[in-house]
């Protein structure tokens, strides 16, 4: 039984978890941060899960590390598995609810853009955008 138990650990996929925060402005603007650290700078709110951390918590609390401002999530958007590697995302739909943006060591710029003029991003990203407009205003029908 040991044997089959230590197989199956070393076989199966492993999965990082990850959640992000998509966040409109009154005009329908999505907001992007601009990272420090990725090749395509522009990108949505996003980080990893700590162990034993709640999703809905660590989206609160990787928001608030890089910008110094608070969130409230609205709602679960989805959870997206990624095709390029062993990742899961718990997408929210969130609105800011407080503070002052400050850059950190992560995100240097946050900034509202239209859902036509998106700058170079990551297109798994632009998908889920496109993919969260689609099903919201579904939703408003």
């Amino acid at each position: 039984m040991w044997l089959h138990f230590l197989a199956a650990k070393l076989v199966r996929a492993k999965f990082r978890a990850a959640v992000a925060a998509l966040v409109f402005n009154e005009r329908g603007q999505i907001l992007l941060f601009k990272h420090t650290y990725r090749k395509w700078q522009w990108g949505i709110p996003a980080g990893s899960l700590e162990y034993g951390e709640q999703p809905a918590d660590a989206i609160l609390r990787e928001f608030y590390e890089e910008t110094k401002m608070t969130l409230q999530i609205e709602k679960l958007l989805t959870v997206v598995s990624a095709k390029e590697d062993h990742h899961l995302t718990v997408v929210y739909l969130c609105k800011i609810s407080g503070g002052e943006f400050q850059p950190s060591n992560e995100v240097s710029e946050m900034k509202y853009f239209d859902l036509n003029d998106l700058p170079q991003m990551l297109l798994a990203e632009k998908d889920l955008i496109r993919w969260a407009v689609g099903s919201l205003t579904a939703d408003r029908r």
